[in-house]
């Protein structure tokens, strides 16, 4: 496992997505995965809550070909944004983009449906293709898990794919913690170093002066710690501050130049760039999203 893909697990065994699975299937009826983007593999198959007629197309290989073609694509579509794929069947799926700053590390995929109830028709052509494929479906047994097959509206699909959106966007943020706090064997030595850090954030700090603080020369700690943390420490003191300015700018009372320089950053310019590399959205957007959010909070508690 390389360390994007390490993340991603990390990520998928967390308390705060498997409760969110949990409810998200009760609630809508669709299976729901984190998957990384190099997965080359089907995202729901062998579950228990896989489709029972996706389940009979994985089976051959000919057929679960075609599927895998299908999450290929919707990976390319959806690497910048939600993508909504439908499958020779007639069956779509929908992945929307989890990112670590502006790169996609991996997607919440949901799917195995259909956009509208079932026809004979339907059914026929995807006989047509399958046995175009060299594989016989039309039996009673996949027609009958054809016709069971769940129907989402195309309005409904786009407000889950809306709900996975936010949720994605909470993922981004744990997945900027994990990176700045999950380690593997760390040392005493890069744990005292993170601490000073973490206190000391508002400091202008540097290489030199965190290693003479955790007693270790600079070229040795510079080395542990890029082996310890993944990230180099100009990197890992840039996302410390970031997280910082995230709570600050939930205050509208205060300026975004005033957070800039509360936690640290030397220039705004400087501070809106980090912001944006680590977040995904600029200090400003950021602000706005959540003011929003926490205002239909409000209005839903009323």
């Amino acid at each position: 496992m390389n360390v994007t893909e390490q993340l991603v697990a990390t990520l998928a065994r967390s308390e705060t997505f498997q409760r969110y699975g949990r409810a998200f299937t009760e609630t809508t009826g669709m299976p729901l995965n984190l998957r990384t983007i190099a997965a080359g593999q089907l995202p729901f198959h062998g579950r228990r809550d896989e489709n029972r007629f996706c389940a009979l197309m994985a089976a051959k290989r000919q057929t679960c070909d075609a599927c895998l073609h299908l999450q290929g694509a919707l990976a390319f579509d959806a690497i910048n944004g939600t993508a909504t794929r439908t499958c020779t069947y007639g069956l779509c799926e929908t992945a929307v983009p989890v990112k670590l700053g502006a790169e996609t590390i991996a997607y919440l995929q949901i799917g195995q449906v259909m956009r509208q109830r079932p026809t004979e028709a339907m059914f026929l052509r995807a006989v047509d293709q399958a046995r175009r494929r060299g594989v016989d479906i039309g039996t009673g047994s996949v027609r009958a898990a054809y016709f069971e097959t769940p129907v989402v509206p195309p309005a409904k699909l786009e407000s889950i794919a809306e709900l996975l959106a936010i949720f994605a966007e909470h993922l981004a943020m744990q997945s900027n913690r994990i990176m700045m706090q999950a380690t593997h064997l760390e040392s005493p030595v890069i744990a005292r170093a993170k601490q000073f850090i973490l206190d000391n954030h508002a400091e202008n700090l540097s290489l030199r002066l965190v290693s003479r603080a955790v007693n270790t020369s600079p070229f040795y700690f510079c080395k542990l710690f890029r082996k310890c943390t993944t990230v180099s420490f100009t990197e890992f003191v840039s996302r410390t501050r970031v997280e910082k300015a995230k709570h600050l700018l939930l205050n509208r009372n205060l300026r975004v130049s005033e957070i800039a320089f509360a936690v640290g950053f030397q220039s705004l310019t400087h501070f809106a760039r980090m912001f944006r590399k680590t977040v995904g959205h600029s200090p400003s957007e950021f602000r706005g999203k959540n003011s929003i959010r926490r205002l239909a909070a409000r209005v839903r508690a009323v």
